[in-house]
C-alpha cells in the first residue's frame, strides 16, 4: 500500500518547491549571486532557537547540508529575550555585510526586519519562513499548506483515539498557528463527528514564552489528558518538548510538528508515544535558496509555498505502530487524495 507521503528530509528532494515559486530566478544586478562570492547561508533564529528539535533545527539542518555541499561556511545567530525589530535589523544587517548570502529570517517576526534590511542590501538575497507579506526583488517568502498537513494529522487523531477526546496545543494565539488548529480540527471531524477536539494555546504573544517554554507546555498537555484527551497534537516550538514529555508520562499519544519529532535525539526517551509528526520541509526550502544563490547563480524570489502536491508537508510515518496501521494508512491515503485533487477544501483559519 502507498502510505501519505512523507517529506523526504534526508534526501532534500525539493526540486519541485522551486517550481512554486512566484517570481523564481532573478538574475538582475540588483540580486544576490550576480557575480559577488558568497560567504555561505546565515540563518537569524526566532524564539526558541537552535536546539527546539522542531522548526528552528530543520532550518539548521538545511543550512548546514547546504555549507557541506557547497563547501562554503555558515554562520547562525541566536535571538535575545526582549528583543526588538531594530535589534532583528541589525542582526540581518550584520550577516549581509560580513557576506553571507542568502540571508535567512526564522519565523514571521522578522518580517518588518527583512523588509527594512532587504532595502539596504539589494545584491542579497533575504528569505523569511512563514511570512508572504514582503514583495521584493531580493526577498523569497518561505511558506507552507500547514493546514494540509494538519487536517492528516486530524485524519491520524480521529482514527486512533479511545476516549473520543483529541486536544491541540498552540504556542501562541497567532494567524499561523491557527491554520494548524483549523486544519487539524477538520480532519479530525471529517474523520470521526464524535470526536471532541480540545485546543489551547499557550501565550498571547511569542514574547511571552509560548514558543520556548517546556514548561507551559507540558501544564497544558496535562490539563487536556486529565479532561481525558489520549491523542494531543502540538505546534508550539520548543514548548512542544514539554508536551510530549507529559503525554509520555501518561502513556497516550502524541503527534509532533515540523520537524520528525520521533527520531529527534532530545526526544528519543519519549518516542514510542510519538504516532507520528506533521511535517513542513523548512529544511528542504532552506537548502533551495542556498542552491540559486551560491551554486545556480539564479537566487529565488517571491513565494515559495509547499503543499501536499509538491512534497513540501506531509506526515512522517518512522513509528511502526503508525506505519503498519492499515486502516488508519488507508483513511490517510483517501484524504490526502482528496486535497490534492480538490474534493477535500481544507480551512486555514
Amino acid at each position: 500500500m502507498r502510505r501519505v507521503s512523507r517529506i523526504a528530509i534526508a534526501s532534500l528532494a525539493t526540486a519541485t518547491l522551486a517550481v512554486t515559486a512566484s517570481a523564481c530566478g532573478s538574475s538582475s544586478s540588483e540580486s544576490a549571486g550576480s557575480g559577488d562570492k558568497s560567504k555561505g547561508v546565515a540563518l537569524a533564529y526566532d524564539v526558541g532557537g537552535k536546539g527546539d528539535q522542531s522548526f528552528n533545527d530543520a532550518a539548521t539542518a538545511g543550512m548546514e547540508k547546504a555549507a557541506t555541499d557547497f563547501d562554503t561556511g555558515s554562520k547562525a545567530i541566536e535571538p535575545q529575550d526582549g528583543e526588538s525589530d531594530a535589534d532583528k535589523v541589525q542582526r540581518l544587517e550584520q550577516l549581509a555585510k560580513e557576506g553571507y548570502n542568502p540571508v535567512i529570517g526564522v519565523g514571521f517576526a522578522y518580517a518588518p526586519a527583512v523588509k527594512e534590511a532587504a532595502k539596504k542590501y539589494p545584491k542579497v538575497t533575504f528569505g523569511i519562513v512563514d511570512d508572504n507579506t514582503i514583495k521584493a526583488d531580493n526577498v523569497a517568502d518561505l511558506v507552507f499548506h500547514e493546514e494540509q498537513s494538519s487536517y492528516l494529522a486530524g485524519v491520524a487523531a480521529a482514527k486512533t483515539t479511545k476516549s473520543n477526546v483529541v486536544g491541540f496545543i498552540g504556542g501562541v494565539d497567532v494567524p499561523l498557528i491557527h491554520k494548524f488548529e483549523a486544519g487539524f480540527e477538520q480532519g479530525v471531524k471529517d474523520t470521526n463527528p464524535k470526536v471532541k477536539v480540545k485546543s489551547q494555546y499557550l501565550t498571547e504573544t511569542a514574547a511571552e514564552g509560548g514558543f520556548s517554554s517546556p514548561d507551559k507546555g507540558q501544564s497544558a498537555a496535562e490539563g487536556q489528558i486529565d479532561a481525558g484527551a489520549d491523542v494531543v497534537y502540538h505546534a508550539a516550538g520548543l514548548s512542544g518538548q514539554g508536551v510530549i514529555k507529559a503525554v509520555a508520562a501518561h502513556k497516550v499519544w502524541a503527534i509532533g510538528v515540523d520537524s520528525d519529532q520521533y527520531n529527534q535525539s532530545a526526544l528519543a526517551k519519549y518516542k514510542k508515544y510519538i504516532l507520528t509528526s506533521a511535517l513542513k520541509n523548512v529544511q528542504g526550502q532552506v537548502y533551495d535558496l542556498a542552491k540559486s544563490v551560491i551554486k545556480d547563480k539564479k537566487p529565488q524570489s517571491g513565494e515559495i509555498r509547499g503543499s501536499l502536491e509538491n512534497g513540501g508537508v506531509g506526515l512522517a510515518d518512522s513509528n511502526p505502530v503508525f506505519k503498519n496501521d492499515k486502516d488508519l494508512q488507508a483513511a490517510l491515503e483517501k484524504a490526502e487524495q482528496g486535497i490534492k485533487d480538490g474534493s477535500i477544501k481544507v480551512n486555514a483559519s
